[in-house]
């Protein structure tokens, strides 16, 4: 299959102004992920941008990026609409949504959610991690997969929810939000409108499961930090600067 890697940046977060492009240890956050992206060995590495800042910061760090319009959605319009660009005549198969605030994703996580697409029957492929922390059990910010076990480290995705679910003994699952589409997939997806559940959850995934697309989950080891506040951006410098 011929894979391509897409990492979706909006500049005007409204938590952290300027995210992409803020400073990690010498280099700009995109730019960090573009590495880790570019270390999974999977194909080619774009960056989806929304403005000029940041495309000439891609750029400047020896990366490729593609100006997308500023009004989308979701990170998967933006990925959708940098497809069409790069790829209008339909070569690439499978698509790699890699979000742009995860400046520690290891490269190995990202491959893990591709191999699901090994399975015909599988539409979208993404991660889940083991919650152990208690207070996170019942965070409504900590997205918990319910889903059935298909083989180990692997479960089909029968629902995502900000609840504490499943009920009774046994793990509970935190979603890791990177995905890997089939081209139809993702072009099915993206034509859909935003569903009930998906409304009511907040959380565009459920689109797929309403409309009965499989999403297959694989269970990685550890949730990379994901940065949203300044709080998140220092731990980040923390981390890397450490390298």
């Amino acid at each position: 299959m011929s894979t391509l890697v897409l990492i979706p940046a909006r500049l005007a977060s409204t938590r952290l102004p300027g995210k992409p492009i803020s400073d990690i240890a010498g280099k700009p956050m995109i730019v960090r992920v573009a590495e880790q992206a570019t270390a999974a060995h999977l194909g080619r590495v774009v960056v989806a941008v929304d403005a000029q800042e940041t495309f000439d910061a891609v750029v400047a760090h020896g990366f490729e990026a593609v100006m997308t319009r500023v009004g989308h959605e979701s990170g998967s319009d933006r990925i959708h609409e940098a497809l069409t660009l790069l790829d209008p005549t339909g070569t690439v198969d499978t698509i790699v949504n890699v979000q742009g605030d995860l400046p520690t994703v290891e490269p190995a996580i990202i491959r893990a959610a591709v191999d699901l697409l090994d399975d015909p029957l599988v539409d979208i492929g993404t991660l889940g991690v083991d919650i152990t922390r208690e207070e996170e059990k019942t965070n409504k910010n900590v997205v918990k997969i319910v889903g059935s076990p298909t083989a180990k480290n692997r479960l089909r995705a029968l629902y995502f929810t900000r609840a504490t679910a499943p009920w009774g003994q046994g793990p509970l699952y935190h979603h890791v939000g990177l995905y890997a589409y089939r081209r139809r997939a993702l072009e099915r997806f993206v034509s859909l409108s935003p569903s009930t559940l998906e409304r009511r959850e907040s959380l565009e995934q459920l689109r797929a499961l309403e409309d009965g697309m499989r999403i297959d989950v694989a269970l990685v080891d550890a949730v990379p930090l994901g940065v949203d506040t300044a709080e998140d951006l220092e731990r980040a410098r923390e981390l890397l600067s450490r390298n």
